[in-house]
């Protein structure tokens, strides 16, 4: 937990507090002070919302390489391998992800796993369908690892490939500062180039 997720954690309760501070007061029949509360939570969330894009648009990118682990809470990925097969007009990318649990005690599964490859000009490319690959939300025992494989096929001439491996694209993590998730953030990427 950094001091960004405290931040959001009291901004969120702060907001609540005043909103029913707000409710109380219309209640009781003072408009212009539940107005007044209404108006500093409107002001207080604008200010903070700004301040996540403006972190968000000037923060760099974070980029990994192969081998380098990325974990969310417990659940953990890693470029395990990739093979580049290049033909006059595709290279298709063949990837092995590596997906783990760290937990101690219990299971974890992610279940709003979104993979896909990115080039230098920030064009997007989704694997090809495979039934039968290994899905990303699978059940992961504590310390259970497993490897699923997807396969990209991307135009020649695309330069600095990387893997964009999302998780959680909706909750709390869109309204916290600094955060990979976070509004308008760049996704970490694992170069491939």
């Amino acid at each position: 937990m950094t001091i960004f997720d405290l931040l959001f954690i009291l901004a969120f309760l702060s907001a609540v507090v005043a909103l029913a501070i707000a409710a109380y007061q219309a209640i009781r029949g003072r408009f212009s002070r539940a107005g007044s509360v209404l108006t500093r939570v409107a002001l207080s969330a604008a200010v903070y919302l700004a301040t996540i894009s403006l972190v968000s648009i000037f923060s760099p990118r974070r980029v990994l390489k192969p081998g380098d682990e990325r974990c969310f809470d417990d659940w953990c990925f890693q470029v395990a391998d990739v093979s580049r097969t290049p033909s006059a007009e595709r290279v298709s990318y063949r990837i092995g992800i590596r997906l783990f649990s760290r937990a101690k005690g219990r299971a974890q599964r992610a279940n709003d796993v979104v993979v896909y490859l990115v080039d230098g000009l920030g064009d997007r490319f989704e694997p090809e369908p495979d039934q039968s690959a290994v899905p990303f939300n699978i059940l992961l025992q504590p310390g259970e690892s497993v490897t699923a494989t997807r396969v990209f096929s991307i135009p020649a001439g695309a330069r600095d490939v990387g893997l964009v491996l999302e998780h959680g694209g909706s909750g709390p993590g869109l309204f916290i500062i600094g955060d990979d998730l976070s509004l308008l953030h760049k996704r970490t990427v694992v170069r491939l180039d």
